[in-house]
């Protein structure tokens, strides 16, 4: 009895040895086979992560979601939310995603670092703002000096904007103290005074806007033409092993993006519906915050003109390896693949409303 109890105390502890072997190995995909509605060896649509904030900079993540979970062909794209950037990093690097938006200098660190991912589409144009407080005294950017000033993270482009135009203006990169704060907490740490201005992108920057204490000092759409902040980042492996669903995915960003732009300056009904449904379904924020951002203005953001600029990229890597953000100079080749980027003409969402839209504002 003693022997048999032992044998199956060792087969039990050598299952769960393999067991945790199989789960411990990196993912791997199945080359060649193309993303389907019917995949080989079952009826199950193949469903694949890609990770954002809740920034109006990511929106076509939810969107593209939102269109393909309602949708009977083709790949699910399940959108996951992170609340922060170092999180998200972490969960790319360790391949808990292979898909994901993420600031541009902060991907570019990854391929410095020898993570092998590669930016294949940007997330947007503009979309962030510097905002100070309503009645204070900063009216102009040569105000800041002597200022705290809150970023996202030092691999930001809003981090590199600062440093750009304190170098136009003929001040030292120390006149500001420059304060790195979790992007969902700048509208408060400057209604508590903690901090005398941010730089953050969209809705962040509006929320201080719409209760009252914070107005707009700069559009990066005026002091920085075509700002980047945000960009696609697959894992190499992804390109290597599945090009298809690689091409399926920037395909439908890029068609959900040019959905949102479509409308825009005739009544904006696309993004209305993109606000209310990425704000209840996906964000948990107000959809008001995100309709506000999205259509008072509607070319504060913008989600048409998306591949990859190398113009613009050798801008940022010249500037970030200046300020030492970057150790070092990487040809654009290395850290960007443009090949995936679609001819607008070719993509198009033939939906005039997002699928079950009513149902979501009657919740």
């Amino acid at each position: 009895m003693k022997i048999k109890i032992v044998i199956g105390a060792l087969v039990v502890i050598g299952g769960l040895f393999l067991a945790k072997s199989y789960l411990d190995k990196s993912k791997t995909y199945i080359a060649d086979v193309p993303a389907s509605a019917k995949p080989k060896g079952g009826e199950e649509r193949r469903r694949f992560t890609v990770g954002f904030l809740p920034v109006t900079c990511h929106l076509t993540c939810p969107v593209t979601s939102w269109i393909t979970q309602h949708s009977d062909q083709g790949t699910v794209f399940e959108a996951q939310k992170f609340t922060d950037f170092p999180s998200m990093k972490e969960a790319l690097i360790a391949r808990k995603i292979d898909a994901t938006f993420m600031n541009a200098p902060l991907a570019t660190k990854l391929v410095i670092d020898g993570v092998p991912v590669k930016i294949v589409y940007l997330g947007h144009r503009d979309g962030s703002a510097l905002i100070v407080k309503t009645e204070g005294p900063i009216h102009k950017f040569e105000d800041l000096a002597g200022k705290v000033v809150a970023i996202p993270g030092r691999f930001s482009n809003q981090n590199i904007f600062l440093h750009k135009m304190m170098k136009q203006l003929g001040m030292p990169y120390d006149s500001m103290t420059i304060k790195e704060v979790p992007p969902p907490e700048h509208p408060s740490s400057l209604a508590a005074g903690a901090i005398d201005a941010y730089i953050i992108g969209e809705p962040h920057a509006a929320k201080a806007e719409m209760e009252g204490y914070g107005r707009v000092l700069l559009q990066m759409r005026d002091a920085w033409p075509n700002f980047i902040s945000c960009v696609l980042v697959v894992r190499q492996e992804l390109i290597d092993q599945q090009r298809p669903l690689v091409d399926e995915l920037v395909r439908g960003i890029a068609a959900s993006g040019e959905w949102l732009d479509e409308d825009r300056m005739t009544g904006a009904q696309h993004r209305k519906d993109a606000a209310l449904v990425a704000g209840k379904m996906f964000y948990n924020q107000p959809p008001a915050l995100l309709d506000f951002v999205l259509t008072k203005d509607t070319t504060r953001v913008s989600y048409t003109n998306l591949m990859p600029p190398r113009k613009d990229f050798d801008e940022i890597m010249d500037l970030a390896f200046d300020l030492g953000i970057l150790p070092r100079k990487i040809a654009f080749e290395d850290y960007v693949d443009t090949s995936f980027a679609p001819d607008l003409e070719t993509v198009d969402l033939e939906i005039d409303r997002l699928p079950e839209v009513e149902k979501v504002a009657a919740q």
